[in-house]
């Protein structure tokens, strides 16, 4: 066969007349892990927690931006020494991630990993 080109083609495929054998499969079997309903209850359980943590926190992050650059006098007034609000904000951000990241842990510990033990079991 010639390429529409007129060259000869590169490469040409044949078609393969094996049958190709799936030997048995080692390891979970994800579909049957996804369809069921332990698989939903966590994704269910693990959506409840991060997306409304990860909402109030875009919140607080973007409230501190905007206080930032709309509350110039509010966020350089000073709390004690040369320590003013934006300071404290800007600090309380990094706690607040830390917290964040302590309860989730918890909450994995308590709530994610008996329902994981219990999809691994399907």
């Amino acid at each position: 066969m010639t390429h529409w080109s007129g060259r000869t083609p590169s490469a040409s495929f044949v078609r393969i007349s094996e049958t190709s054998n799936k030997h048995h499969q080692e390891g979970p079997d994800f579909v049957r892990i996804q369809q069921s309903r332990e698989f939903a209850e966590l994704r269910s359980r693990v959506r409840r927690f991060v997306f409304p943590v990860s909402l109030l926190f875009f919140l607080w992050y973007l409230g501190y931006v905007v206080l930032a650059a709309y509350a110039t006098d509010f966020m350089s007034r000073r709390v004690f020494g040369s320590v003013n609000v934006g300071l404290l904000l800007g600090v309380s951000q990094f706690v607040t991630t830390l917290l964040i990241t302590l309860w989730y842990r918890r909450f994995a510990r308590r709530r994610i990993d008996p329902q994981v033990a219990a999809v691994k079991s399907v």
